[in-house]
């Protein structure tokens, strides 16, 4: 989605794959969670005009036939960032665009007046069109939350907004890091849940999953859509799971396609099935806000272990399950040793010869580490790569420039997620646990970090 010259319209900008796209055509938009045979995420609407978008140039054009680059005008209002555009009704969706950034860096953004705040949700939506790196959210205190990949491009973004989408004064916080909640070891007691009505039971434990097959998830190689077989071969041969566990993996978390597993484990439990869509959506919520920080959840794998269901459905409805199913997942996390992981860059520096011990002394100060150092043959010029916690990001590049006399520079992407050294987040002497409250404190939630008393029925 590309801005006009036009306050607050786009154009959509993509390849026509197959056919020719002319003005006056009724297409098909498809969003990205429309399926086949739904009409989730489906419009039928007219485009107006098809353009040419060449340099700064934009030219009317009758029609576009496949292979070509192509601006379409009045079907902005119906596509958010991507979608797939037919006149077929048998069409399936092209695979949406997979961008190797992760949005870490996040601040929130507030109205200087009052009475413009909704300029500012308008302006928000255009900036979410405009960037597709960008994520926005609203907390449950109303705050709006801007998510990019990095220091620069937050601030880019908010002068965007600030200037152009919203046209009105803000006032934005400081830069924040998300966070990811994890698990160290095995739960080491089985952990119970009681419904609401005490005529349900559930057992649960977590365990962590390991770094390369979170990798895989989150790259997309394995997933819930994949064929149930080649995923159950996948676990089997690559992580060494049992062939009874990897036929019984019930979903991925958060948001269907997260790097957290719910594998159920029981042996013979009656209606089973008919209560699997209401666990599912406890650990959908579970895991996407954590019991620590209500920070996302990565890397855990919850095993179903037992479950003691009432005979009459009624009694075992979603009001009963859902939040009995949210519960002992936290209490099962919990129970397993809680750790927080922080995103890490790898950066790039480039530095003379005589300026790397400079740089060698702001990555350490910084809890940076170099893991990779080249000279460049023929110059005079070093190339270092290093990996950088988000955290100690804010000023890295002004900190470079300073220690070395303006002569290193440096570019970051995200690389990974680690944990956050041994401190536990439940030790309130912990600097984990600093981290925690501040967090906590941020989400107008009790700074207290709740004890597993508080979701956790003892046997």
């Amino acid at each position: 989605m590309v801005p006009t010259t036009d306050k607050g319209r786009f154009y959509a900008f993509g390849r026509v794959f197959s056919g020719t796209v002319c003005s006056g055509i009724k297409v098909r938009i498809q969003g990205p969670n429309y399926t086949p045979g739904k009409k989730d995420d489906l419009f039928i609407k007219a485009i107006q005009r098809t353009v040419l978008m060449m340099g700064g140039k934009v030219e009317p054009i009758d029609d576009v036939p496949a292979g070509n680059i192509v601006g379409l005008v009045g079907i902005d209002q119906f596509l958010l960032k991507s979608g797939t555009l037919s006149t077929s009704d048998m069409v399936h969706n092209l695979k949406a665009i997979k961008f190797s950034v992760t949005p870490v860096v996040q601040r929130s953004v507030a109205v200087k007046n009052a009475q413009d705040l909704s300029k500012l949700v308008e302006g928000l939506k255009r900036l979410s069109k405009s960037d597709p790196c960008v994520l926005i959210t609203t907390n449950k205190s109303g705050e709006h939350i801007v998510a990019g990949a990095g220091e620069l491009h937050l601030e880019i973004c908010l002068k965007d907004l600030e200037e152009d989408h919203a046209g009105i004064p803000l006032d934005f916080s400081d830069p924040v890091v998300q966070y990811r909640e994890t698990v160290s070891t095995k739960s080491s007691e089985t952990a119970l849940s009681k419904s609401p009505n005490k005529q349900n039971r559930l057992y649960m434990v977590a365990e962590p999953m390991g770094e390369e097959l979170s990798e895989k998830i989150d790259a997309g190689k394995i997933g819930p859509c994949d064929d149930f077989k080649a995923r159950t071969r996948i676990l089997v041969d690559g992580f060494g799971w049992d062939v009874t566990d990897a036929r019984k993996v019930w979903a991925f978390g958060p948001d269907t396609n997260g790097a957290n597993m719910l594998v159920d484990q029981t042996k013979a439990v009656q209606h089973l099935q008919e209560i699997k869509d209401s666990v599912v959506s406890g650990f959908q919520w579970a895991t996407r806000k954590g019991p620590i920080a209500e920070e996302p959840m990565r890397s855990v794998q919850f095993n179903i272990l037992d479950m003691t269901l009432h005979a009459d459905a009624i009694h075992r409805g979603g009001g009963q399950i859902i939040p009995t199913a949210r519960r002992v997942l936290h209490a099962s996390a919990l129970l397993a040793d809680p750790a927080l992981m922080e995103p890490v860059f790898l950066v790039e520096i480039h530095a003379t010869k005589n300026s790397i011990g400079g740089v060698h002394n702001v990555l350490t100060r910084r809890r940076g580490y170099v893991v990779e150092e080249m000279q460049r043959y023929g110059t005079r010029l070093s190339t270092i790569k290093a990996y950088l916690p988000v955290m100690e990001s804010f000023g890295f590049n002004g900190a470079l420039r300073e220690a070395t006399c303006r002569v290193a520079f440096s570019q970051s992407v995200f690389s990974h997620w680690q944990v956050l050294p041994c401190d536990s987040p439940l030790d309130s002497t912990s600097n984990t646990s600093q981290i925690v409250q501040t967090m906590r404190k941020r989400k107008g939630l009790k700074v207290e970090v709740p004890g597993v008393d508080y979701y956790y029925d003892k046997l």
